[in-house]
């Protein structure tokens, strides 16, 4: 529980949620941002595909989380259709927190005040391994496409 305490609060959330949910990963802080894909894939010494995006999107007005590879471009109007939604639009950074309580470039995939609906993306399976945000943009956890599907709680959806 120690470890737990040194992290940052908004990354002891995601801890616990991840504790909670039987998650075989830790949350872990790195010396330097993980806040863009490219960065978390210098900083861990891996693909950028394996890191696990998490993009926040409005969709017909509501929150909705994309977990995709970092390879990988959200195509907004394919999504759409594929979900049944209107309409899909990136997030505005206050309507990031609000929706997860998490900053851009630090949104984890759990850990939020409220479910969010999310899209998981079929291509993070293309690796054993995934890196997902842990609530800040320097804390990062391991966890793999099938976990993912299963503590979000996520639809597996292409967004490309």
């Amino acid at each position: 529980m120690g470890e737990v305490q040194e992290l940052p609060e908004r990354s002891r959330e995601v801890a616990r949620a991840l504790e909670a949910l039987g998650a075989r990963g830790r949350v872990r802080v790195l010396p330097a941002s993980t806040r863009t894909a490219a960065e978390a894939a210098q900083a861990l010494g891996c693909e950028v595909g394996a890191i696990a995006n998490s993009l926040v999107f409005t969709a017909d007005d509501k929150p909705l989380l994309v977990m995709t590879s970092g390879r990988h471009k959200v195509d907004v109007a394919l999504l759409a259709e594929r979900l049944g939604k209107t309409r899909i639009r990136r997030a505005k950074p206050e309507e990031v927190r609000a929706a997860t309580g998490q900053a851009i470039g630090g949104v984890a995939p759990i850990g939020h005040p409220a479910p969010v609906e999310t899209v998981v993306d079929p291509a993070l399976a293309d690796y054993p391994t995934l890196w997902a945000a842990g609530g800040t943009p320097n804390t990062i956890f391991p966890t793999d496409h099938a976990e993912l599907l299963r503590i979000t709680g996520g639809t597996e959806t292409s967004v490309n």
